[in-house]
């Protein structure tokens, strides 16, 4: 019995160190399977991380586009403002422009009533001297009426030596004498 005893005593040594082994090779195992988790998770970890970069990233890319977006709109504000003010003194100027022309026009008007006016006295004027001519020209009628007249009376009155007196059409007398 003793070498049955030693044979089984070795058969359970052996089946300890193949079991030691296989407790061995699982905790190797184990261990590999530890660090791989391990690693697993660190990786876990940096793809998180990753993702979260990756978000950061987007949301900075999308702060830069709406940042140039409202530059741009500043820009077309700006522009807007520029060209409102340019509209603003470009009616400025036509009002300006649009009262000269009136004023123009008014000067103008004014001119022409000033001629007007100087031709009106001059007109005005001409009545009074034709008047004054034509009042030279009948008293002229008158006296070459009259004297005409007296001529006629001295030729037929011979004999008379004191002077005639007449009286004109127009109320003036006057005295014709023999020569």
């Amino acid at each position: 019995m003793r070498d049955e005893s030693r044979t089984i005593k070795a058969m359970a040594l052996q089946h300890t160190a193949t079991h030691c082994n296989t407790l061995q090779h699982t905790a190797i195992h184990c261990n590999t399977l530890q660090h791989t988790a391990t690693h697993c998770n660190t990786l876990q970890r940096t793809a998180t991380h990753c993702n979260t970069l990756q978000h950061a990233a987007t949301y900075y890319n999308t702060l830069q586009h709406t940042t140039a977006h409202c530059n741009t709109l500043q820009h077309s504000t700006t522009h807007c403002n520029t060209l409102q003010h340019t509209a603003s003194y470009c009616n400025t100027l036509h009002h300006t422009a649009t009262h000269c022309n009136t004023l123009q026009h008014t000067a103008t008007h004014c001119n022409t009533l000033q001629h007007t006016a100087t031709h009106c006295n001059a007109l005005q004027y001409t009545p009074t001297r034709c008047n004054t001519l034509q009042h030279t020209a009948i008293h002229s009628n008158t006296l070459q009426h009259t004297t005409t007249h007296c001529n006629a009376l001295q030729r037929t009155v011979t004999h008379n030596v004191s002077p005639v007196t007449h009286m004109n059409a127009s109320g003036h007398t006057y005295k014709c004498r023999k020569p």
